[in-house]
């Protein structure tokens, strides 16, 4: 019998079983175990369980022991220099044009590697940049290129809904997720809402896919068209979690039912539920009929919009020709000269005059109406 303990190395890392040995281990209990990069710190997951020699992978490595308080201090120290070897490769990138994106810097237990983590959209030749690094820190350099996803794993942050990216939380592995599961769940297609801080697909949209499409079957799609009780009808409207359906009928009507009354429904001499146990029209409202005209009603005066005369006509110059003989009063007499420089109107030009010719300039371009006298 062999025991068996699953580890992780990071919080949302993937679990890997090791050889527990004889040691008694708990969850979350810190070890030291021997992997091909070199020693690493892990952390226990699942308690060592018993299994045959039959079930046991080949190749499985041993764990070495109890993480104890100087392997910790270890720990904590690769990881304040991690942030400086960090700008320092930021800085050589900089200086080199290189096109890619620096994303974290991790120091291996016993300090022997430094790997760094970066995201470009093709291939980098960064050899002379390894050199510098290597020349710097005096220790062995891996430059390993991510996805975006894995990006935002290391990285982490706050998703749309509030909480933490389920990738840098509890998600150990990336499952594969299409633009099918979120039109199985009725949402809107909008990159903006259906994508995450990656820029690709949510993850949580496969995690209700499969009870969507569960609750799907049996329904019909929306625009299905069928005959009932000599109407013409059409699914509107499906609503999955309810198990609704959404029928609108020729004249106007709407109809909601269950699953199994649309599958009464299909059958050839079926008929439209009665108003005591069919549910509500939600169809709109019918208008009221407007209300029949009397006689006396009808004999009245019919009121019509007014029509406006035209511009110009002699019935409308004549009457602002009075009215402005009687606002003017008789200049002749009144004005006198105001001294040097003061313009004095002549005895033949008066202020109503001159309105009248500005008046007859205007009438002769605007267009005559119809039916008026040449």
């Amino acid at each position: 019998m062999t025991q068996i303990v699953t580890l992780k190395f990071r919080i949302a890392g993937k679990q890997y079983d090791f050889n527990a040995k004889d040691l008694l281990l708990k969850k979350g209990d810190r070890v030291i175990v021997e992997t091909d990069r070199g020693r690493a710190l892990a952390i226990v997951v699942v308690p060592p369980v018993e299994k045959d020699e039959s079930q046991t992978p080949k190749g499985l490595k041993a764990v070495l022991r109890v993480a104890t308080d100087e392997d910790l201090a270890m720990s904590a120290a690769n990881a304040s220099r991690e942030e400086t070897a960090l700008h320092y490769c930021r800085e050589r990138i900089r200086e080199r044009n290189l096109e890619m994106k620096l994303v974290k810097a991790e120091y291996l237990f016993d300090g022997s590697k430094i790997v760094f983590y970066f995201t470009a959209d093709g291939r980098i030749d960064f050899r002379e940049l390894v050199k510098d690094l290597a020349q710097h820190f005096h220790t062995r350099i891996e430059m390993r290129q991510i996805g975006v996803r894995d990006e935002a794993k290391l990285i982490g942050g706050m998703g749309i809904c509030g909480r933490e990216l389920c990738c840098c939380s509890y998600m150990t592995e990336f499952s594969p997720v299409s633009v099918k599961m979120a039109k199985e769940q009725q949402l809107a297609l909008n990159p903006n809402k259906i994508s995450g801080q990656c820029g690709r697909l949510l993850c949580c949209l496969g995690y209700e896919y499969e009870t969507y499409c569960r609750q799907r079957k049996g329904m019909p799609k929306n625009g299905h068209r069928m005959d009932v009780d000599g109407h013409e009808t059409r699914v509107s409207d499906t609503d999955v979690l309810r198990q609704q359906i959404t029928l609108r009928v020729d004249d106007g009507r709407s109809f909601k039912l269950t699953k199994d009354e649309f599958v009464n429904l299909q059958q050839s001499d079926a008929k439209f539920p009665e108003s005591d146990s069919a549910p509500q029209s939600i169809g709109r409202p019918e208008r009221k009929p407007a209300p029949a005209r009397t006689e006396t009603q009808g004999k009245g005066r019919v009121d019509r919009p007014t029509r406006r005369k035209p511009r110009g006509s002699s019935s409308t110059n004549e009457n602002q020709k009075a009215k402005a003989a009687e606002k003017q009063p008789d200049l002749k007499t009144a004005q006198k000269p105001q001294g040097p420089g003061k313009a004095v109107l002549a005895d033949t030009e008066t202020p109503s005059s001159a309105s009248k010719r500005r008046r007859r300039r205007r009438n002769r371009r605007r267009p005559k109406p119809e039916g008026s006298a040449e």
